[in-house]
C-alpha cells in the first residue's frame, strides 16, 4: 500500500511529505509512530524501540541496556512475569526483545485482531516495570550465566574481542552484555535511575507493519504509552582513532577463532551499498572468494565469512574463520592475500552482477516478513537513518559500479588493520604475520 506520510507536531498541525510506503506521526507527547500497512496479510508486528544501547552506558553501568531488556519482562503493578508470558501465549503471538550497541527493541507479532492487546501489554511492560529487587536478584544471575555462556563460546566471544581491539577507546567497543563486575552490582536504584534517564518520549519510536491502520496505532500509543517527557539522549558522536593492533587470548580450544578486519563506514555513508557488494564478494556466500579459497580449495575451515556493521559515527568490516591451530597461519595469510587482491585489482564484472542479484534477492525475500518490515522501519527511525522503498533500494544497488568497489576497497584496506584471536596460541606464534 502506498500512502502519504504525515508528521503531526505537538501543536496538532500536520505536514505532508512525498508519497512513500509508510505513514509517520509525531504525537503530541513527542513519541514517533511509523507504520506500513500491508492489506494482504493477517499478522501485525509491533515494536517499541528505544535509542539506548551499550554505547550509552557509563563505566559503572556497562551492560545495563541489556539488563533492562530482561527486566521489562519481570512484572508490573497489574501483571506478573508469568501473566505477561501467558497473555501472549493465549494470543498465539510472539513476544521478544533484543539489545544492540545503539538501540533496544521490545516487539510482538500477533494476529491483526489482537493489535490493541499487544500494544497495551508492551506499553505496560516498558512504562510500568516494577524493577523490584526480588526480581533483579535472580535476573542478575541469569545475565551472569549468559555472560559465562558467551565466554565459553569462543566463536561468539571473538567478535566482541575484535570490536574491543578495533575501538578500544570508543563506546562502540564495549560488549552489549556488559561486565561481570558491573552487572553483579545492579539493583533497583541503579535500574530505576537508568529507566528514568533513557526511557523517555524523545528516545522512543513505535514501529508497526502488517494489516493495521496508522491512526489505530497512533491512538493506541496515545492511550497506553505514557512515558515521561524527555529529549533524545545526546551521544557525542565522534570518529574514533583506529590503530593497527594484534590481540590474542590464549585458551585451550579445539579451533583457533580468528577475526581480521578494518574500520568500516558510518551508517549514513553514500558508499554503504558498495560496501554490501564488497562484503558479498569477499565473504558473503558460498561463491565468495574467501569461502572458495579457504574452505573449498584448501579445506582449512568449516565456517568462514565476512560481515560489516554500520554505526552512527563509524563502522567495521570483519572476516571470521575458525580453523585448527596448526592451520591458523595459513588461514590468516589467505585472508590477507584475498583482501589485497581486491584492494589492488577490484572485482570482476561477473562478481559484481552476481552479488547485485544476490543482495536484491535477499532484500525482497526479507520483506515478505512483517517482523522484518517492522524492524526496517524501527531501526531506521531510531538511528535517524534513511528509509528507502524496495524500488529505491534496488536502484541504489544497481547503481554501484566496479570502479566504486575498487575505490572503496582501496580506502578501507590501505589503513590500519586489526587481528584478534582466541586459540591455544601465543602472540609470538603469529606476530610475524602482522
Amino acid at each position: 500500500m502506498t500512502a502519504a506520510a504525515t508528521i503531526a507536531n505537538p501543536a496538532g498541525t500536520t505536514s505532508s511529505m512525498a508519497d512513500t510506503f509508510y505513514d509517520r506521526t509525531l504525537t503530541g507527547d513527542g513519541v514517533e509512530v511509523i507504520t506500513e500497512t500491508i492489506d494482504a496479510v493477517r499478522s501485525v508486528a509491533i515494536g517499541i524501540w528505544f535509542a539506548v544501547g551499550s554505547r550509552d552506558e557509563g563505566p559503572a553501568e556497562a551492560g545495563m541496556s541489556h539488563f533492562m531488556e530482561h527486566m521489562m519482562f519481570k512484572g508490573t503493578p497489574t501483571r506478573s512475569a508469568a501473566e505477561i508470558s501467558e497473555h501472549f501465549d493465549r494470543l498465539g503471538g510472539e513476544l521478544n526483545a533484543f539489545t544492540s550497541k545503539e538501540y533496544t527493541c521490545f516487539y510482538a507479532r500477533v494476529l491483526d485482531d489482537h493489535v490493541d492487546d499487544a500494544v497495551e501489554v508492551l506499553s505496560d511492560m516498558v512504562v510500568n516495570s516494577l524493577l523490584a529487587d526480588n526480581a533483579i536478584t535472580p535476573e542478575r544471575e541469569v545475565v551472569l550465566e549468559e555472560i559465562s555462556r558467551h565466554d565459553d563460546t569462543p566463536d561468539d566471544a571473538i567478535h566482541e574481542l575484535f570490536a574491543a581491539t578495533l575501538l578500544p577507546d570508543h563506546p562502540l567497543g564495549l560488549p552489549v552484555l556488559g561486565q561481570r563486575e558491573t552487572v553483579g552490582s545492579f539493583d533497583h536504584a541503579a535500574s530505576a535511575d537508568f529507566h528514568r534517564r533513557h526511557y523517555v518520549t524523545g528516545n522512543v519510536v513505535v514501529a508497526a507493519a502488517g494489516n493495521v491502520q496508522h491512526q489505530q496505532v497512533v491512538d493506541l500509543v496515545n492511550r497506553f504509552l505514557t512515558l515521561p517527557h524527555g529529549a533524545r539522549t545526546p551521544r557525542g558522536e565522534r570518529e574514533p582513532e583506529v590503530a593497527s593492533a594484534l590481540r590474542v587470548i590464549r585458551k585451550e580450544t579445539e579451533q583457533a577463532h580468528i577475526c581480521w578486519g578494518v574500520r568500516g563506514l558510518r551508517a549514513d555513508s553514500g558508499e554503504r551499498f558498495a560496501m554490501s557488494i564488497l562484503d558479498s564478494v569477499l565473504g558473503g556466500g558460498l561463491s565468495s572468494r574467501l569461502f572458495q579459497e579457504i574452505r573449498e580449495k584448501n579445506g582449512l575451515a568449516y565456517a568462514v565469512f565476512s560481515y560489516h556493521s554500520l554505526y552512527l559515527d563509524t563502522g567495521q568490516f570483519t572476516v571470521y574463520v575458525g580453523t585448527r591451530p596448526s592451520n591458523a597461519e595459513q588461514a590468516i595469510t589467505l585472508i590477507k592475500r584475498e583482501v589485497e587482491k581486491v584492494r589492488e585489482n577490484g572485482i570482476t564484472e561477473e562478481e559484481l552482477d552476481r552479488s547485485k542479484e544476490s543482495i536484491k534477492g535477499q532484500l525482497v525475500l526479507g520483506l515478505e516478513s512483517t517482523r522484518s518490515r517492522m524492524s526496517r522501519l524501527g531501526k531506521s527511525a531510531v538511528t535517524n537513518g534513511e528509509l528507502l522503498s524496495t524500488d529505491e533500494l534496488v536502484a541504489r544497488v544497481d547503481a554501484v559500479t566496479s570502479d566504486d568497489i575498487h575505490r572503496l576497497a582501496e580506502k578501507l584496506f590501505s589503513g590500519p588493520e586489526v587481528l584478534a584471536m582466541i586459540a591455544p596460541l601465543d602472540v609470538e606464534d603469529i606476530a610475524h604475520l602482522f
